[in-house]
């Protein structure tokens, strides 16, 4: 089951550029009916990849990083 996972993934997000980033607005939060509001990375394929607090994407959810001065970027 995790290969396939892992193929499906890889096949839209491997080798794609970042370009984009922002927190997602207050008005796409409320709609989704969540109160923390997560950041938006767009992808040069047109691929959105927004974190959630679980796979039902109850909330908007934090990434945890190796990045020493930023081990998580948060929600808003």
């Amino acid at each position: 089951m995790k290969i396939n996972w892992e193929k499906k993934i890889k096949k839209h997000l491997l080798n794609q550029k970042i370009v984009n980033i922002k927190y997602m607005s207050e008005k796409e939060s409320d709609r989704q009916g969540w109160s923390s509001r997560p950041i938006e990375i767009t992808l040069s394929n047109g691929v959105l990849l927004v974190p959630t607090q679980d796979d039902e994407g109850n909330n908007g959810g934090s990434i945890a990083t190796n990045i020493t001065e930023l081990p998580t970027i948060p929600t808003t």
